[in-house]
């Protein structure tokens, strides 16, 4: 087996890693994984460390999980893969069928994708296709700043922070942004209320607003209250505009329900997931369309209503399948109840930070935490993560904000670990 060192010389020589600033990684003391079990990454000299953002927001039951080994397993027994275009197959049908059944009432249509950016990309599209097939020109999107879809030119036109997007501004789509309900004054109700101004001014041009319900991720982990998606919900319906709700990382148990907006008990026109719909084994990720939207798409072939939008490997029966097993264990284990219970857990043991000068917020919805520390002359969020690292607990920095993302089905042994680490590593940072 090939050293630690001798790996990441290598691994500098030749590779570009995403959202990586490579002038100054190497310093970072890369670690390189070498297999998994469970609940725990091992680098190649053997040490384990607890996997405490579920492998970037995808892990649901840990690693190496046997029921889903097995369900690819068996599936690499008929085949890998076949195109789904004018094909189908067996995982594909009954995953759709599975995910509908889970669904907000409304949600009646599935359409596959590969991950999440694709994913928004396509309801996007879908959503001024449809406008336009029903003679409507509506070719302006509504976001929410802070936000976060993607990074597609259509995802980060309607995402809306700087650090991520601001390069690109000038070759996106046109589109308007209201204050984010975790930062406006009087919260939900002045974000609605300039949402309210936005469509009242341009809402016969409006095609879609796109919000992530509950939590907004990539942005700090920023917490809003269900009035903003139900006020959200109840505007779109006023305007004519689709509500798309991206629930990529919010979905599937990440705040404590199924899905996010159950929250607010609002059916979003459009919803897509990704992450964690296959327990972070295989690339997938969905659109989840109302009946409205699809049939706005039939046609005769010489119509020109086809979605011309896809990708070779849309609907991979191998990830498909991955996605029946892990859809199946969390019903039959009751993961996201279980998670919810985590959540609180979690909650109650890193409580104690509240006091301390250095930090500046705790926000968490369900399994979804983010510790905002007080900016230092250092890297205030990357060095509590280095502490923690050192303590055999795997967690990632945005900017100050230390983000807390267990796998659903993690127990109270390791839920005690990851809080007391983390709390060790924030007290000895800026305690």
């Amino acid at each position: 087996m090939s050293s630690s060192a001798g790996l990441v010389a290598r691994d500098l020589a030749s590779v570009w890693h995403p959202f990586t600033q490579h002038a100054g990684w190497p310093t970072d003391d890369p670690l390189v994984v070498e297999r998994a079990e469970g609940m725990y990454l091992y680098d190649v000299d053997g040490r384990g460390y607890l996997d405490g953002v579920s492998s970037l927001w995808v892990s649901v039951h840990g690693h190496r999980v046997p029921e889903i080994d097995d369900a690819v397993r068996a599936q690499l027994d008929r085949i890998a893969h076949s195109t789904f275009l004018g094909l189908t197959h067996e995982p594909g049908i009954v995953l759709a069928e599975k995910l509908l059944a889970t669904a907000p009432p409304g949600l009646s249509r599935v359409f596959y994708c590969g991950d999440g950016a694709t994913a928004v990309e396509a309801a996007l599209k879908m959503a001024y296709q449809s406008a336009a097939q029903r003679g409507e020109d509506r070719p302006l999107f509504v976001g929410v700043r802070e936000g976060y879809h993607g990074d597609t030119l259509g995802a980060v036109s309607v995402g809306a922070i700087d650090t991520f997007h601001a390069t690109y501004r000038q070759i996106l789509l046109e589109t308007r942004s209201i204050a984010s309900p975790a930062f406006a004054r009087s919260g939900a109700e002045a974000s609605l209320a300039e949402l309210e101004r936005i469509l009242d001014a341009e809402g016969e041009r409006v095609c879609a607003v796109a919000v992530e319900p509950m939590v907004q991720g990539a942005g700090g982990m920023l917490t809003h209250d269900a009035t903003f998606l139900r006020g959200v919900r109840e505007l779109c319906t006023r305007h004519g505009a689709l509500m798309l709700a991206d629930e990529v990382a919010t979905g599937l148990g990440r705040t404590g329900r199924m899905w996010a907006v159950e929250h607010a008990d609002v059916t979003p026109d459009l919803l897509t997931l990704g992450k964690g719909v296959t327990a972070g084994y295989l690339p997938l990720s969905a659109v989840l369309a109302n009946e409205a939207v699809y049939e706005s798409f039939l046609g005769s072939p010489e119509s020109g209503r086809t979605f011309f939008h896809g990708h070779t490997y849309t609907g991979n029966p191998l990830a498909c399948a991955a996605a029946i097993a892990n859809l199946d264990l969390m019903e039959a284990r009751g993961t996201v109840a279980a998670a919810a219970r985590a959540g609180d857990r979690l909650g109650a043991i890193l409580e104690p930070l509240r006091a301390l000068d250095g930090v500046v917020d705790i926000r968490r919805c369900g399994t979804m935490t983010g510790i905002e520390v007080a900016s230092l002359e250092t890297r205030t969020g990357f060095e509590v993560c280095r502490r923690a690292r050192a303590q055999g607990v795997l967690i990632r920095p945005l900017g100050d904000v230390v983000v807390l993302m267990p796998p659903l089905a993690m127990g109270d042994a390791d839920i005690d670990l990851l809080g007391s680490v983390v709390v060790d590593a924030v007290r000895e940072v800026v305690g």
